[in-house]
């Protein structure tokens, strides 16, 4: 039976994370949610990260301003900030596993998504850092990736998704991707793919492709 796990991106968005929730809720799934700082920091984005956690979904961090890929940040300082001061944010809904999720800059797996700084970071903080495996672009095309998802999903035994809450129209077809992913057979699962985590606990992986070419030797 192939595996299919949500992950949320950019948010939380007042005017579209409590329909993703109760999109979610109906259906009795659960997934993550990798929040932007800046935004889960504001009274609003605290009570919607609330209620996620509050409905079992877990608590990511998608850097404060989710601005620049950390591969091509070069200025100190700054990357440290971003994660710390997000982490800060989420505060006590943070999952055991301290997820953080790399800007990828439009999906892009490679060595855009970490710089030396970053490597450290996540590992002297015991942090765990999760990919992806499956792309299918809902905020550029809100109309169309719905298709683009099942076709993604066809193609391998256990798919790790990044979907976005974010206002673009995109979560109206949320509830046919789910409905025909189920129908299709998949199992949705809230864990991770260990493929999907080449940081564990602060215990780094293969991170080649991953990170710019100094970071590797970081820490």
């Amino acid at each position: 039976m192939p595996d299919l796990t949500l992950t949320f991106d950019n948010g939380p968005e007042p005017a579209v994370t409590p329909e993703v929730l109760d999109i979610l809720a109906v259906r009795g799934l659960l997934a993550t949610f990798f929040v932007i700082g800046s935004k889960a920091a504001t009274p609003q984005g605290q009570a919607l990260m609330r209620r996620a956690w509050r409905d079992g979904h877990w608590i990511g961090n998608h850097s404060w301003s989710h601005s620049t890929p950390f591969g091509q940040v070069e200025e100190p300082g700054i990357v440290t900030a971003e994660i710390e001061r997000t982490q800060a944010a989420i505060g006590e809904l943070a999952h055991p596993l301290r997820l953080f999720r790399p800007f990828g800059g439009g999906g892009h797996l490679d060595r855009r998504l970490l710089n030396a700084e970053a490597v450290r970071l996540l590992r002297d903080g015991g942090y765990s850092c999760v990919t992806w495996n499956a792309v299918p672009r809902d905020f550029a095309d809100p109309e169309g990736w719905c298709d683009t998802a099942l076709d993604q999903i066809g193609r391998q035994d256990w798919t790790l998704m990044v979907l976005h809450d974010l206002p673009n129209g995109a979560v109206a077809h949320l509830p046919r991707f789910l409905d025909e992913a189920a129908s299709r057979g998949f199992r949705f699962r809230q864990e991770i793919p260990q493929d999907c985590m080449p940081i564990r606990i602060g215990v780094a992986g293969d991170l080649s492709g991953l990170v710019t070419p100094d970071a590797t030797a970081a820490g």
